[in-house]
């Protein structure tokens, strides 16, 4: 049966002196003694400068800047409160149709709200859901040689843990196209 993230990282973290020779404080105080302020540059210090394998410098890196839904006060629901919170609180809508979509895929779906996304995995990541601007959400999607057209971008610089971005500004646009696009990202996660 699949663990879920944060079974994964309590897993990594009992495991992280052993595997590292330090201990999920120490890496966090060394994070900290860095001045790296983004989760990318903590991230790439950890593993270029301390050798950490991507996997446990990104677990220190959310730990540190308590970016993930263990982290964070009040838990995953309190992080995606705070994505949609204030001039962003009319996307909400859209977020809520997309979790909707993205539930009916199957019981195996897990959303794992972070500082400013919400990842839906089911064995690994399938897409993304991020309010970017005060009128857009982004959906990412990973979508295996699938090609870019119409409303399905490439994600360029958008975040490069997915393949493909589809801009979404109303509830409407969570379409069936997008419920296509997810079930496909979903049936090969």
């Amino acid at each position: 049966m699949a663990k879920s993230p944060e079974e994964m990282a309590n897993a990594m973290i009992a495991n992280m002196k052993e595997k590292t020779g330090k201990t999920l404080a120490q890496w966090i105080a060394i994070a900290k003694k860095s001045g790296e302020e983004k989760h990318g540059q903590v991230v790439k210090h950890l593993k270029a400068e301390h050798g950490l394998t991507h996997g446990f410098a990104n677990l220190v890196a959310h730990k540190y800047l308590k970016s993930d839904a263990g982290s964070a006060d009040g838990g995953g629901d309190a992080l995606v409160a705070a994505q949609y919170a204030g001039p962003k609180a009319d996307l909400k809508p859209i977020y809520d149709a997309l979790i909707k979509a993205a539930s009916a895929l199957g019981k195996d779906v897990e959303a794992a709200p972070k500082k400013t996304y919400v990842s839906l995995r089911r064995k690994k990541q399938f897409a993304l859901i991020q309010p970017s601007t005060k009128t857009r959400v982004d959906l990412g999607i990973n979508l295996k040689d699938e090609p870019a057209k119409g409303r399905l971008e490439k994600s360029g610089s958008f975040n490069a843990m997915v393949s493909h971005r589809v801009k979404l500004e109303k509830p409407g646009d969570v379409d069936k196209d997008v419920k296509a696009w997810l079930k496909k990202a979903y049936s090969q996660a």
